[in-house]
């Protein structure tokens, strides 16, 4: 195998886990940086705060990981199980009939186009798949998986960098800088792929992201005065 088609690969592997990708990097974001705030804010030790982030943006990449194969495996199994049901059932030629009708055609629209696909199981398998709307190639879970742990560890890796090379109040500074401008970009990626309004996505972004700061904190503060003696 050729570097062009590794490259063509990895770009087709990385275009259909475009929204793994950007769920992966802000749950990556979003629960560090509020993991990382919240150990800074109770302490001046970056030994500390660096042990809390790494181990915290391991163990969450590695669970987003092992969620994301599960939801993609459940996913492909339940549409293999639907479509072997439907496909039993579309030998009937009321069933077509009544499945065109409902995604909008007329009744001598729908049985024409009934009769034409009914003996031929291939076609029936396509008209099916058209109007169910899915890809034909179900998503690969160990695909979506790796995708998910590399965006949300590297993600993760955003708020925690600055500790390790700025004492911890500066690099607080630094951190929600860095981390802000990635919950942006974030935002305006979520907007694209989702179609939607980019000024609005990104302030749900961006809001998510300081909350879990503000939670992160509020929770090392209320920890730290508990236990302090």
């Amino acid at each position: 195998m050729n570097v062009g088609t590794t490259l063509q690969r990895l770009r087709s592997s990385l275009s259909n886990s475009a929204g793994t990708v950007v769920f992966g990097m802000e749950d990556g974001t979003v629960s560090i940086f509020g993991l990382i705030f919240g150990v800074a804010a109770t302490t001046t030790d970056t030994k500390t705060v660096l042990i809390a982030g790494a181990s915290g943006a391991a163990a969450a990449a590695v669970s987003m990981m092992a969620g994301a194969y599960l939801d993609v495996e459940t996913t492909r199994d339940k549409l293999r199980a639907a479509r072997s049901s439907e496909q039993a059932a579309a030998s009937s030629l009321s069933y077509l009939k009544g499945r065109l009708g409902g995604a909008g055609l007329t009744s001598e629209q729908s049985e024409a186009l009934a009769l034409a696909v009914q003996n031929n199981p291939n076609a029936t398998g396509g008209l099916l798949l058209a109007l169910r709307g899915e890809p034909e190639t179900p998503l690969n879970p160990m695909e979506q998986a790796l995708w998910m742990l590399i965006a949300d560890f590297l993600a993760a890796a955003v708020p925690i960098l600055p500790f390790v090379f700025l004492p911890v109040f500066q690099a607080r500074i630094v951190s929600g800088a860095v981390t802000l401008a990635l919950l942006i970009a974030l935002g305006i990626g979520r907007a694209r792929i989702a179609k939607r309004g980019v000024i609005r996505t990104v302030l749900e972004t961006v809001s998510i992201g300081v909350a879990a700061a503000l939670a992160g904190v509020a929770i090392g503060v209320l920890v730290d005065r508990l236990f302090s003696h």
